[in-house]
């Protein structure tokens, strides 16, 4: 008699749905990039007003960036299964499912301005007022203690060189501080936004040249912004 079709439980099935967000999260970058991003909006939304509509439109939006690109990922590796040579067809469905995250990931783009634009230029104001009022030289002794942050933590961790490789990216590190220089003494959020989209642009190309990892760069990240927030929160507080 043959064997009935194995129908999983209510666990099993929970299981292995877990699965499939675990395998994304660690064998693909961009979903990586995709969790790191939405963590950062959603911690930034807490210092904001926002609205319930305007929440409930917030994580629709970043849940629709990752369910596309885990079915992106699930059309890819169905495709490979079936075929491992080039054919115009597997090239198209690769092709459009990758262009449906693109799509995802604009529509949140343009969600989080609409969102935050006003929000974050009614915020920033009077901090901006007060910075103006402080050393103009200041950008530049951010720079420095970025550089030398970057030296000390590479010298700590032995890795890399002081100009390539290692933890943490020295030129996201840069870059972030930069952005986050230029935020807080530039009242347009859209230049804002360019800076930050510039710093991520920089970020990306040292992965996409195999001279860091992906951690690298996030870390790299995470020590310009702080550098440049807390060099700038000194001369406030100077200031003040």
């Amino acid at each position: 008699m043959r064997d009935k079709k194995h129908h999983p439980n209510i666990i099993e099935a929970f299981n292995a749905a877990i699965q499939g967000i675990l395998y994304t999260f660690k064998y693909e970058r961009n979903m990586k990039i995709h969790y790191f991003i939405a963590v950062i909006v959603l911690m930034a939304s807490l210092f904001f007003d926002l609205t319930t509509f305007e929440r409930m439109i917030l994580i629709l939006s970043i849940s629709l960036v990752i369910v596309s690109e885990m079915f992106n990922t699930a059309i890819e590796n169905t495709v490979d299964l079936v075929t491992d040579k080039y054919h115009h067809l597997a090239k198209i469905a690769k092709d459009v499912a990758a262009g449906g995250v693109l799509i995802s990931a604009l529509n949140a783009v343009a969600v989080g301005y609409l969102i935050f634009y006003d929000k974050f230029n009614d915020i920033t104001k009077s901090l901006i007022f007060a910075i103006r009022k402080s050393d103009p030289h200041v950008t530049l002794i951010c720079v420095v203690l970025v550089l030398i942050a970057v030296v000390v933590v590479k010298a700590l961790t032995f890795t890399g060189t002081p100009l390539k490789g290692g933890m943490p990216s020295g030129h996201a590190a840069l870059a972030f501080a930069l952005a986050t220089a230029i935020t807080m003494m530039i009242e347009r959020a859209t230049a804002c936004a360019l800076a930050y989209i510039m710093a991520i642009l920089v970020a990306q190309s040292r992965i996409e040249g195999k001279i860091h990892t992906f951690w690298e760069t996030v870390a790299g990240a995470l020590l310009g912004i702080l550098v440049a927030m807390l060099v700038f929160q000194l001369k406030i507080i100077n200031f003040y």
